[in-house]
């Protein structure tokens, strides 16, 4: 049986003006269906919540757009709520598994950079990919804000964390959550997990996945339009779309 070959490739200066970062894909050739992604939407029960939040809140961080203000070091492990339309989770952030993938992280939360942001790709067995922001202002001067890799210490198995790229060392704010222990073919294609789910996994697991593949390969969100309009083209096209009502460090 094939292993899906998984590549996260960023498609940067998009129409001169955005990056579009790409989740792992299946190969075409993959007859395995059991392996691909799921396109069929579950059963959903409608949620009685806002839309996404789609321009910066008053009295918002400054450094969610002046990027070299979040430059704080991170502590050694802390935990992170992430509440969502579908209910909390928290994550387990280990410093020594990735540092700078840590303090990137640890700075984005503080700015509350994920709050209203949503989870805009989801596929069954694979991943959950989130953190192109609601506010095309913001999107736009994070993209370039990139770190450098850290070397893989662990392993890309079910509910670890790990960091979206676009080649070596362009990490900027996508995240992504394993869904699988097939994952692991991507430790070795320099992706480092930096923390992991400790509860809540049961809602990870739950968040709508019900739009399948991003354009242009399936019927979901097109990343490029995200940059380029942010929670409004979401909210307006793909209502139905979990997102972080709050993500915040548990003391």
């Amino acid at each position: 049986m094939r292993n899906w070959a998984a590549v996260l490739i960023v498609t940067l200066g998009m129409v001169g003006c955005f990056g579009e970062t790409e989740a792992p894909k299946t190969p075409e050739t993959q007859k395995t269906t059991e392996l691909k992604p799921k396109e069929a939407a579950p059963v959903v029960v409608e949620k009685d919540t806002p839309p996404a939040p789609e321009l910066l809140s008053d009295g918002h961080h400054p450094a969610l757009l002046d990027p070299s203000l979040a430059n704080e070091t991170a502590p050694n492990s802390f935990k992170v709520k992430f509440e969502t339309t579908n209910g909390s989770f928290v994550l387990l952030v280990h410093r020594d598994w990735a540092p700078l993938g840590v303090d990137r992280f640890y700075n984005l939360i503080n700015i509350g950079f994920y709050d209203g942001l949503c989870f805009f790709r989801a596929i069954d067995n694979f991943m959950v990919q989130y953190g192109i922001h609601g506010d095309p202002r913001v999107s736009k001067l994070w993209r370039d804000a990139r770190i450098d890799d850290d070397p893989v210490t662990q392993k890309n198995t079910k509910g670890r964390v790990t960091f979206a790229t676009a080649g070596p060392n362009t990490r900027t704010t996508q995240i992504f959550i394993n869904y699988s222990d097939r994952n692991v073919m991507l430790d070795g294609q320099g992706f480092a997990p930096f923390a992991e789910v400790v509860e809540g996994m049961d809602v990870v697991d739950s968040l709508y996945k019900g739009y399948g593949e991003g354009a242009p390969r399936g019927r979901g969100p097109d990343q490029g339009l995200m940059q380029k309009m942010g929670n409004a083209y979401l909210n307006k096209q793909f209502a139905k779309l979990d997102h972080i009502l709050k993500a915040s460090i548990l003391e």
